[in-house]
C-alpha cells in the first residue's frame, strides 16, 4: 500500500477514536453517575449461585481422591493432544482427542481445522471443558436445586471462555484484523458503545437492523382488521383467501410473554396465512405491552379479557356460538385454565383445544426452573412490585441464556469482534422486541403454576369463583411439543395432556420451541412422531410411535377437519358481522415496542 493509500485510512481511523473516546467517556460518566447514587446497593446473589457452588466445593473437597482421578483423566487427554499434535507436525495422520458436537458453529471455519495451532486451541478447549462438565456433574449428594444451578452455570461459564469469543484465538477474527488493519475491532468497540447506550447503561446485544423491518409490511402482514379491543388486547379478523370457510372460527391465543406474529413472519412461514388459506376463519389475540398503570391485573382478568372476551365477540362477528381454540405456549397454558372455569360452569363455547408446546404440568420445568425458587421469585417480586411490572428484556436475558451459543455469543463475535453489522432476520427481529409482564398476574402464574405445579390438581385453583379442574375438560384436544424444547420439555407437556378428560392427540415434533411450531410444509423440514396409544410413561409413547417426515401442519389440519366435520359457510369479511372494524392488522397494540419507548423519552 502507498503512502497516498494510508492517508485516508489513518485519518479515517484517527476520527474514529476521537469520537469513540467522546463516546466512552460519556458512558463511563452516566455509569459513575448511577453508581454514586446507588453507593449503598449491596451486591446480591439473588440467584443463589455463590451458594449452589460453595456446598459444590465442600463436597467435592470432602472426597479428594474423586477430584484426583477428574484431573488424572484431564492429564491423559491432554497427553494425547500433545502425541497427536507432535504427529501432525511431523507430517503424520493422527485422529483428534476432542471433537466439537454435531451442529456447533462456534468451529466451522476451515482454519479450525486445518490450522495446526486453531486446531490445538480448539481440541484443548474442548477437553478441558469436557472434564470441567464431568467434574462438577458426577458430584454425589448436592440437593437437586443446587445441582441444575452449577450445571447451568458451569455451561455459561464454559461457553464464555470459548476461545472463539476472543480476538486472538479466533482464526477468522484473526485474518479480518489483519486484513482490515484493525478497522474491524474499531467498528466493533463502536458498536459495543452503542449497545450499551441502547440499553440504557446494560448491554443490549443487536440481533438484528430492526430498521430493516416494519410492523405490516415486511413482518405481520397477513390481511386482517381489528374488530374489537380492550384494555389487555386487541382481536385480529382475518381476510379470508377462501369462497367457503368452516362453519366454525378458530381462535388463536399466543403467550403474552412474546407478540403474536411469531406465527406471522413472512407468507412463506405464516402459520396464521396457512390457516386461512385452509380455510378458517381466523381471530387472534394481540396482547398490549403493559406499563405501570397494568400493575394490579390478575391471571383472572388476562383470563377474562383474552379468551372470554374474545369468544364473546367472535360470536357477535361470525354468529357462531363454538370456536376450536388453539393456545401457544403460555397461551396454551390460559387456555386450560380457562377451558376448567368453562367446564365447572357448562360452557361449551369451545368445540375443541390444540395446545402448542405449551404446560399443564410443571413438573419437569427444564432449565427455566434454575431461574425459579422461592427466594428468587420474592427478588423477583420486590422488583415488579417498585415497577410494577416485569420488564421485557430481563425476560428476554433469560431466554437467551438458554441457548447462549445462538443467542449471545454469535452476536459477540459477529458484532465486537468481526465488526460487522447484525444480519436483517425476521425471526430475531421478533425475538427482540420484548414484552412486560404486569406484576400482579406474572407472581401468581410463577408461584401457582410453576413453583406450586398447582393446575393439574382437582381444585389446585380457584378462578372466576370456581375450582379449577382441567381434568373435567372433555372437548377434543391436540397437543404438539417439540423434541428439543429447552422452555417446554416434551415429557412435561405429555404428563400435562394427559389430565384432561377428553380424546387426546398427542404429536412430537422435531427442533424445538420455536422453529418446531413455526414449520410450514413447503420447507419439508424436520419430522414428527405419532402414537395413537397414549399410555402413561413418555418413553413407551415415543418407543412405539410411528415418525413421518416433514411438518406436522397437516397431521393438525386433517385432525381439525374430522373434528369440523366438513361443514362449510360462506367466508366471512371483518367488519360484515355485529363487529365493526376499528383499524388495520397488525394493530396498534402490537406495533409498540420498549426500546422505541425509551428513545422518545430521551429525545
Amino acid at each position: 500500500m502507498s503512502k497516498e493509500q494510508a492517508k485516508p485510512a489513518e485519518a479515517d481511523s484517527a476520527k474514529m477514536f476521537a469520537e469513540l473516546a467522546q463516546r466512552s467517556s460519556r458512558i463511563m460518566a452516566d455509569f459513575l453517575k448511577r453508581q454514586s447514587e446507588s453507593q449503598n446497593t449491596v451486591v446480591a446473589d439473588e440467584f443463589g449461585i455463590a451458594k449452589a457452588f460453595m456446598d459444590l466445593s465442600a463436597l467435592m473437597l470432602a472426597k479428594p481422591q474423586h477430584l484426583a482421578e477428574a484431573q488424572m483423566k484431564m492429564f491423559w487427554d491432554y497427553s494425547r493432544l500433545w502425541q497427536s499434535s507432535w504427529m501432525q507436525m511431523m507430517g503424520q495422520k493422527a485422529e483428534p482427542v476432542a471433537t466439537p458436537r454435531q451442529g456447533d458453529n462456534r468451529f466451522r471455519h476451515e482454519d479450525w481445522e486445518n490450522h495446526f495451532l486453531f486446531d490445538y486451541v480448539k481440541q484443548s478447549y474442548l477437553i478441558a471443558a469436557r472434564h470441567i462438565h464431568q467434574a462438577v456433574s458426577q458430584v454425589e449428594n448436592l440437593p437437586d436445586d443446587a445441582r441444575k444451578k452449577v450445571d447451568f452455570f458451569t455451561r455459561q461459564y464454559i461457553d464464555a471462555l470459548s476461545p472463539s469469543n476472543f480476538a486472538l484465538t479466533n482464526p477468522e477474527v484473526v485474518r479480518e484484523t489483519m486484513k482490515s488493519g484493525g478497522q474491524n475491532l474499531l467498528r466493533g468497540l463502536n458498536n459495543l458503545l452503542a449497545d450499551i447506550e441502547r440499553g440504557d447503561g446494560q448491554l443490549k446485544i443487536s440481533m438484528t437492523d430492526p430498521k430493516a423491518f416494519t410492523m405490516g409490511k415486511n413482518v405481520a402482514t397477513t390481511p386482517g382488521k381489528i374488530v374489537y379491543q380492550n384494555d389487555l388486547m386487541q382481536l385480529i379478523q382475518y381476510t379470508p383467501t377462501t369462497e367457503k370457510v368452516y362453519k366454525r372460527p378458530l381462535l388463536i391465543i399466543p403467550p403474552w410473554i412474546n407478540k403474536y406474529y411469531i406465527l406471522d413472519l413472512r407468507e412463506s412461514n405464516s402459520f396464521i396465512k396457512w390457516a386461512v388459506d385452509q380455510g378458517h376463519t381466523v381471530f387472534v389475540i394481540s396482547w398490549v405491552n403493559p406499563g405501570r398503570e397494568f400493575a394490579d391485573k390478575t391471571f383472572e382478568d388476562y383470563l377474562h379479557e383474552g379468551p372470554n372476551d374474545a369468544l364473546n365477540a367472535i360470536e357477535k362477528a361470525t354468529g357462531e356460538k363454538q370456536s376450536n381454540v388453539i393456545g401457544y405456549c403460555l397461551g396454551g397454558t390460559l387456555l386450560g385454565a380457562s377451558l376448567g372455569v368453562m367446564a365447572a360452569k357448562k360452557d361449551t363455547r369451545a368445540a375443541s383445544a390444540t395446545f402448542f408446546v405449551s404446560l399443564l404440568d410443571f413438573s419437569i420445568p427444564g432449565e427455566l426452573g434454575v431461574f425459579i425458587d422461592e427466594k428468587q421469585v420474592q427478588n423477583l417480586e420486590k422488583r415488579m412490585n417498585e415497577r410494577g411490572f416485569l420488564e421485557g428484556s430481563e425476560m428476554a436475558g433469560t431466554f437467551n441464556m438458554l441457548r447462549s451459543n445462538d443467542l449471545i455469543w454469535t452476536f459477540v463475535v459477529n458484532n465486537y469482534l468481526m465488526g460487522k453489522d447484525p444480519f436483517p432476520f425476521d425471526l430475531l427481529y421478533w425475538n427482540s422486541d420484548s414484552t412486560r409482564m404486569p406484576a400482579k398476574m406474572h407472581s401468581f402464574y410463577l408461584r401457582n403454576m410453576y413453583m406450586g405445579n398447582k393446575l393439574k390438581d382437582p381444585g389446585g385453583i380457584t378462578l372466576d369463583k370456581v375450582p379449577v379442574d382441567i381434568s373435567k375438560i372433555k372437548i377434543p384436544a391436540y397437543f404438539i411439543s417439540t423434541a428439543e424444547d429447552h422452555i417446554a420439555p416434551w415429557k412435561s407437556v405429555y404428563k400435562g395432556a394427559r389430565v384432561l378428560g377428553g380424546k387426546v392427540r398427542f404429536v412430537l415434533g422435531g427442533s424445538g420451541h420455536i422453529a418446531g411450531i413455526v414449520n410450514p410444509p413447503a420447507a419439508k423440514k424436520y419430522c414428527y412422531w405419532i402414537n395413537p396409544e397414549f399410555p402413561e410413561s413418555q418413553d413407551e409413547w415415543l418407543e412405539k410411535a410411528t415418525r413421518h417426515e416433514g411438518s406436522w401442519w397437516n397431521d393438525w389440519q386433517a385432525w381439525m377437519d374430522k373434528n369440523n366435520g366438513g361443514v362449510k359457510v360462506a367466508a366471512r369479511v371483518p367488519g360484515d358481522g355485529k363487529l365493526k372494524v376499528i383499524e388495520d392488522a397488525p394493530g396498534s397494540y402490537v406495533s409498540l415496542r420498549l426500546e422505541n419507548e425509551k428513545t422518545k423519552k430521551k429525545s
